[in-house]
C-alpha cells in the first residue's frame, strides 16, 4: 500500500479548511522539479555572467589589435618615408660624384642568410626602421663628405691658373735659351708674351697678392699665391694695378705691359711655380693666347 501524506489549510475567517493528500512518489517528483529549475536557474544566471566577461574581453581584445594595427601602420608609413629619403640621398651622391669626380664609397652589399626563425611583425618592423635609418645616417655622412670634397676641389679649380694672362705672342718658350743680353745657352723660367704697351695683364687664377713691386730683373713685377703650393708671376709691367695682401680673381686686372727691368721690348714675362719650381705655364693656360 502506498504511503500517503495529507496537508490541511485552516485559514482565520470562518471558512472552509482545505486539505491534500499526496504519496511519497508526488513529493519526490515535485521536489525534483524544483530542484531542477533551481539547478537550471543557476545555470542560466551563470553562463549570463560569463557571457557578459567574455564580451568585454573580446571588446579589449579587438581594441588592443587595432592600437597594433596602428602601431604597425606607422611603421610602415615611417619606413617608406625614410626609404624615399634613401633614394633621394642615393641620388644626390651620384650627382655630386659625377660633377666633383669622386668616387662614392661602396654600399654595403647583399648580407648573408640563414638565423633565427622570424621575429613577430612588431618586432620585424621595428627592426627594419632602424635599419633603414642606419643607412640613411650613413649616406648622410657620406653626402657631407662629398660636399666637403667637391668644395675643396672647386676651390681649387677657382685657384689654379688656367688662363692666357695677356692675349699676345709667344716669343720666348719655357726651357732653355739663348739669353737675349749674354747670347749665351741660359735656362728660361717662364713665357715672354709680346703685347702692345698698357694692354691689361690678368690674373690666371684665385689668389692673394704677395708682392706688388718693382724687382730686380722683371722690372715692376706682381706674385700672386694661389694656394696648394701654386704661385704665378708677372713681369715687365709699365704699371702695377693691385697691392700686396689683396684678393684678386681669375680675370681680375693686375698690371698692364711694359718694358720695366731686364727686357728688349714691350712684353709681359709670366711664370708659374709649384712647391717652388717653375713649371712650364703652356699647361695652365686653357684658352688662346693669340688676340
Amino acid at each position: 500500500m502506498k504511503q500517503q501524506h495529507t496537508i490541511i489549510v485552516v485559514p482565520h475567517a470562518r471558512a472552509k479548511f482545505r486539505k491534500w493528500r499526496f504519496t511519497t512518489l508526488q513529493a519526490s517528483l515535485v521536489l525534483g522539479a524544483l530542484a531542477l529549475l533551481t539547478i537550471g536557474g543557476l545555470i542560466a544566471t551563470i553562463s549570463f555572467f560569463a557571457t557578459t566577461i567574455d564580451r568585454r574581453q573580446l571588446a579589449n581584445l579587438e581594441q588592443e589589435n587595432e592600437q597594433l594595427r596602428q602601431v604597425n601602420h606607422g611603421f610602415e608609413q615611417s619606413i617608406r618615408e625614410l626609404e624615399d629619403q634613401l633614394e633621394d640621398y642615393q641620388k644626390s651622391i651620384r650627382e655630386l660624384a659625377i660633377v666633383a669626380g669622386l668616387t662614392v664609397l661602396p654600399q654595403s652589399g647583399e648580407t648573408g642568410i640563414g638565423g633565427l626563425a622570424p621575429a613577430p611583425a612588431g618586432d620585424f618592423l621595428a627592426g627594419e626602421l632602424r635599419s633603414v635609418e642606419v643607412r640613411v645616417d650613413g649616406l648622410r655622412q657620406g653626402i657631407e663628405a662629398l660636399q666637403q670634397k667637391l668644395a675643396e676641389r672647386t676651390l681649387r679649380i677657382a685657384a689654379t691658373p688656367a688662363i692666357a694672362p695677356v692675349k699676345g705672342l709667344i716669343s720666348s718658350g719655357f726651357g732653355y735659351r739663348r739669353d737675349p743680353f749674354t747670347k749665351k745657352r741660359a735656362f728660361h723660367n717662364g713665357l715672354d708674351i709680346i703685347a702692345p704697351r698698357g694692354r691689361e695683364v690678368r690674373a690666371t687664377g684665385e689668389g692673394i697678392v704677395t708682392r706688388a713691386m718693382r724687382t730686380g730683373a722683371l722690372g715692376n713685377a706682381v706674385y700672386v699665391s694661389h694656394g696648394y703650393g701654386i704661385t704665378t708671376r708677372y713681369g715687365h709691367l709699365s704699371r702695377i694695378a693691385v697691392k700686396p695682401g689683396q684678393t684678386v680673381a681669375r680675370g681680375d686686372v693686375i698690371g698692364y705691359v711694359g718694358n720695366s727691368g731686364r727686357s728688349t721690348g714691350n712684353h709681359l714675362h709670366y711664370e708659374v711655380r709649384v712647391d717652388g719650381k717653375p713649371v712650364d705655364p703652356r699647361a695652365y693656360i686653357l684658352n688662346s693666347i693669340r688676340p
